[in-house]
């Protein structure tokens, strides 16, 4: 179900302090903390005893103390005090995840740690350039990563879904251009002689006739990073107003995922009226995702069983990114069966920290 040997954004780095903080990813339930050299620790929240969430306990030195009976488990996972005796079970630790701090996110890997490779984090220093500034939202959308990605990758729902903010018809209007290099596919759509979106416009006191382009990067399967933005007619693109929209994908169970957004423009750098209303139009238009794609999750969950999506030419680079991800599983679930049977993992209802 879950691409699990993959790094997933389990966090804002503001979000883990010493004090536990509990996420669910791929129904794996992470406790994250600090050690006093604030280092992020990622183990699973799940005390050796008798599975009471770590998340519940608190932090002592660079150790998790579980709140039930005060096992206390170092940042490698490794149990190292139990006060009821003297001596230690040797089962008595807790898986530990490979964690990765950058600009401003928390990366967990969830599969084979043996795999982890730091390097494969994707790129998303905009977040922290001093050039560029940034607007940044958290959701819990009721609804599968996949039907986040599929809105990701067909942007033409802007025409009907964000009519007020970032939409308009001739969006639509335009076809794409799909390229794939390696997990990643690439959108991208020119919109050549248009008005700016009423949202853009605002912020960037934009009138008259612009080209206005998408491109949207698809790492398959944790992050979409669009390169936005509207320039002069016929001007390179990187003569315009530039916006990098970073959408970290953190699927928490097969009906719930994790959104972490962040927008970023290297316009208006420094005014904060106009951070201000990015904020707030861009929550309007997340808020909008969220309505919409829950109501999608119900229609799934309803669907038909052997009744599926009917694709067009819009949905190409949906079209390539669902088999990239079907090959990523199938890799997993092959060397999964070569190595002997899985252990049942039992289903994990999602808590927000």
């Amino acid at each position: 179900m879950y691409v699990l040997n993959t790094w997933y954004v389990a966090a804002w780095s503001t979000e883990v302090t010493r004090k536990p903080v509990r996420r669910v990813i791929c129904e794996q339930p992470i406790v994250l903390f600090r050690t006093q050299d604030n280092q992020a620790i990622a183990l699973a929240d799940r005390c050796a005893h008798r599975a009471f969430p770590l998340s519940e306990g608190r932090t002592i030195g660079d150790s998790v103390e579980c709140g039930y009976h005060g096992f206390t488990y170092g940042p490698d996972g490794i149990c190292t005090k139990v006060p009821a005796q003297s001596s230690i079970p040797e089962r008595a630790k807790v898986r530990k995840y490979p964690v990765v701090e950058q600009d401003g996110w928390i990366w967990v890997w969830t599969g084979d740690p043996e795999l982890a490779d730091p390097a494969d984090v994707p790129d998303t220093h905009w977040m922290v350039d001093p050039e560029w500034a940034t607007v940044t939202h958290s959701y819990n959308f009721k609804c599968r990563a996949d039907l986040i990605h599929d809105n990701l990758l067909d942007l033409t729902h802007e025409s009907f879904l964000h009519k007020t903010t970032v939409g308009d018809d001739y969006i639509y209007e335009h076809g794409i251009t799909v390229e794939v290099e390696g997990n990643v596919v690439s959108v991208d759509r020119l919109m050549p002689s248009v008005e700016a979106p009423p949202l853009y416009a605002e912020t960037m006191d934009a009138r008259g006739l612009f080209d206005r382009f998408h491109c949207t990067e698809f790492f398959v399967p944790n992050l979409h990073v669009l390169h936005s933005g509207i320039t002069g007619e016929g001007k390179p693109r990187e003569d315009g107003y530039l916006i990098k929209v970073l959408n970290g994908i953190t699927p928490i169970d097969a009906h719930n995922s994790w959104y972490y957004y962040a927008f970023s423009r290297n316009f208006a750098v420094n005014n904060e009226q106009a951070t201000e209303d990015l904020r707030v139009g861009l929550a309007t238009v997340l808020d909008e995702d969220a309505s919409a794609l829950e109501a999608q999750e119900i229609g799934m969950q309803t669907r038909p069983e052997g009744e599926f999506d009917v694709l067009i030419a819009q949905d190409g680079g949906v079209a390539k990114a669902r088999r990239i991800l079907s090959a990523l599983l199938k890799k997993e679930q092959q060397a999964k069966s070569a190595a002997g049977p899985a252990v049942r993992r039992e289903p994990v209802a999602p808590r927000t920290a």
